[in-house]
């Protein structure tokens, strides 16, 4: 009986023992910083769109129709003839009102009024265009729209520069704590701003209307995790 009882006490403390060897807390910790990161690439947008439209007026609403139909047919054939392709000329709206007397009670007569986007223009070419458009009738000009063709490419470059100052921020902080910088544990991307547009080291079109292409920044941000040691 002593003997039975004295192999339980030896099996309880082998059993808190090992209790105490899973729960007991590693005594090695992992330290980490977590910095920001923001990467800025400059470029010369080298894209331009635009919207013509034409307004006409007509006692009827079928005779204001018709008289807008053919000038803006007209605007569409003198863009193409400044070399601009059918597929990048779209109808973007077509309207229809009365126009009323002063007292208001009257229609006196209508308004007619057709708006074409023009995209995918380069800076270049872009003044012939719109001078182009308004020779053969356009009645307002709303524009340009600059872009950069290449904005996949420029943001990409701007989320390594975005990841790389990060990286100093990191390694500054790091020095200044006497650790040693280790290996990026995760990288969160911030998204990129929309293009800014500046008007220094403009670039200038050549003939026609002038087009100021200036310069647009692409910017991407990231929130980067280290681990130290």
């Amino acid at each position: 009986m002593k003997t039975l009882l004295a192999a339980i006490a030896v099996s309880a403390v082998a059993l808190a023992g090992g209790a105490d060897a899973a729960t007991a807390p590693s005594s090695a910790s992992t330290n980490t910083v977590t910095v920001s990161g923001t990467g800025t690439v400059t470029a010369v947008p080298d894209q331009a769109s635009f919207d013509f439209s034409v307004q006409t007026k007509a006692a009827t609403a079928t005779a204001a129709l018709a008289k807008n139909g053919a000038d803006v047919r007209a605007v569409i054939a003198a863009v193409e003839g400044a070399g601009v392709a059918e597929s990048d000329i779209q109808t973007a709206q077509v309207s229809l009102e009365p126009v009323t007397s002063s007292d208001g009670t009257t229609i006196v007569a209508f308004s007619a009024s057709d708006t074409i986007s023009v995209t995918s223009l380069t800076v270049a070419k872009a003044g012939s265009v719109v001078d182009a458009a308004v020779g053969a009738g356009a009645t307002s000009v709303d524009g340009p729209n600059l872009t950069v063709s290449s904005q996949d490419a420029l943001y990409a470059q701007a989320l390594k520069a975005a990841v790389a100052q990060a990286k100093t921020k990191a390694q500054a902080l790091a020095d200044a704590a006497s650790e040693t910088l280790g290996a990026v544990v995760t990288i969160d991307e911030g998204g990129g701003s929309v293009p800014v547009p500046f008007a220094q080291s403009a670039a200038a079109s050549v003939g026609g209307t002038p087009i100021q292409a200036g310069t647009q920044e692409v910017q991407a941000t990231v929130t980067v995790t280290f681990a130290m040691s």
